[in-house]
């Protein structure tokens, strides 16, 4: 038995238990306590996640096509992409610094993205997988979600640590912005992700199997 086909919600404030007396399951009531909003489900959170991480999908293109930072020697500086500055850092040496960028830049963005959509996915469509398995993968899309930075951390850590004036130098390009902007759409779309619809299908299919 679950809250819900008990017929209760819980406060995400105060955590009263109380009756559900809505008319409609995507509907909402006030908790007669703390008189916050109380719903049972967050039955728009596919749509809004579903924007989210289409945007960041959006933004990944020019955070990856873009000049990320520009490195200058005596003087001379030349803008380089994402790959640019991997391969940068790899010929002058820094190789645990450059596997940090390129994991951070394209693993977990892209890793984050795909665990996302196919979340969503299993929830649209009701696949018939474990929902075990996908609660452990929306809270590893959650866990790598607070290291989806570090790529930008690095890049404003080279900028102070190599800031020689005019024999050595690392600034930020635009394409360190829309990289931001696209990790801050990948964790508000896991926000707004409701992980409970990922066992409604499943509390379905067993209530029927009763029934039978």
């Amino acid at each position: 038995m679950t809250a819900k086909s008990a017929g209760l919600a819980l406060c995400p404030v105060c955590h009263e238990c109380l009756r559900w007396q809505a008319a409609r399951p995507d509907a909402k009531q006030t908790c007669p306590r703390c008189g916050a909003t109380v719903r049972q489900r967050h039955y728009g959170s596919i749509g809004r996640s579903w924007a989210l991480t289409l945007t960041a999908l959006i933004l990944l293109i020019p955070a990856n096509l873009l000049p990320i930072m520009t490195m200058s020697q005596f003087g001379e500086g030349e803008a380089s992409t994402i790959v640019g500055g991997v391969v940068f850092l790899v010929h002058h040496g820094m190789v645990p610094i450059a596997l940090i960028v390129f994991i951070a830049s394209f693993a977990v963005p892209f890793l984050k993205i795909t665990g996302i959509v196919v979340l969503l996915l299993s929830v649209q469509f009701k696949w018939e997988t474990s929902p075990r398995q996908r609660t452990l993968m929306y809270r590893m899309v959650e866990y790598i979600g607070k290291w989806s930075m570090l790529d930008i951390f690095v890049i404003a850590i080279l900028a102070k640590l190599v800031d020689l004036g005019k024999i050595a130098s690392i600034e930020g390009n635009p394409a360190a912005v829309y990289f931001g902007l696209a990790v801050i759409m990948t964790m508000l779309a896991a926000m707004v992700f409701d992980q409970r619809l990922i066992w409604d299908a499943t509390e379905k299919k067993e209530n029927d199997d009763l029934r039978k």
